[in-house]
């Protein structure tokens, strides 16, 4: 009986042990135009490994200045190139696990329904509005490419004094879709979430008006070790995540 009792302790640990070194958590810092896309394709990921993706999202140049000082990611989903690469060359970065997962596409919108009937040069150089949001140049790469776009439309002396900046996209999403700003330059992966795709109008910026928006994902010193971030990063590059990063708008490699 003591036998039978002890062989039952000893499978029962060993049964939560197998399951604890193979349902791995992820932690994944990811751009904020980015999340919505990134949340369908951890669910699908969840539902078909034993692995939990935890998601928190921000602005890249946030998240860089964080895993720098030893934020305990495992994954880094950028916005851009420049800062996964400058992490792999501080050692930061597992190298070679760098790669393109998305190229953006920078959109004008408005909850306005009438505001961009007409293309939006037009609409920016009319100046018929109070306030234009973007995101910050300085540490989100939608707002240089806003900032971008703009000064190659020779519109920026225009509209500057309009100018109501985000401290990410998501921030300056959220101006404009309160209406605190009339429009805004936002990531059109946002506008086609399921929940505001149809709302308001929009105008889709040529990509010849600002450097492509490359967007990198890289695995981290912290999740060198973590076969489930491996996983997850091999997942997202398979048939199945690229459908869905190509149905929220972006572009693939």
């Amino acid at each position: 009986m003591f036998v039978r009792i002890l062989t039952m302790i000893l499978f029962g640990l060993l049964h939560g042990f197998l399951v604890t070194v193979s349902a791995n958590e992820v932690r994944v810092a990811v751009a904020t135009n980015f999340k919505i896309t990134l949340n369908a394709i951890a669910a699908d990921f969840e539902r078909t490994t034993e692995h939990t993706v935890l998601i928190s999202s921000g602005s890249s140049g946030k998240f860089f200045a964080q895993i720098q000082h030893g934020a305990p990611f495992d994954v880094f989903f950028s916005a851009d190139v420049t800062r996964p690469e400058l992490l792999e060359e501080a050692g930061l970065a597992v190298p070679g696990s760098r790669f393109t997962y998305a190229i953006g596409h920078l959109t004008l919108w408005s909850p306005n329904s009438n505001m961009l009937k007409n293309d939006g040069p037009t609409v920016l150089s009319s100046g018929q509005f109070t306030h234009l949001a973007i995101a910050n140049p300085k540490t989100a790469p939608y707002g240089a490419a806003a900032e971008q776009t703009l000064k190659n439309l020779e519109l920026w002396n225009h509209v500057k004094n309009r100018i109501v900046r985000g401290e990410n996209i998501g921030q300056t999403f959220h101006f404009v879709f309160s209406e605190n700003a009339q429009l805004g330059f936002v990531a059109r992966a946002q506008v086609l979430d399921p929940k505001i795709n149809g709302v308001g109008s929009r105008w889709d910026v040529p990509a010849d008006l600002h450097e492509p928006i490359r967007q990198q994902a890289a695995l981290l010193l912290h999740g060198e070790d973590n076969e489930a971030a491996k996983t997850f990063l091999d997942y997202v590059q398979d048939p199945q995540a690229r459908m869905i990063i190509k149905k929220f708008g972006y572009e693939l490699e």
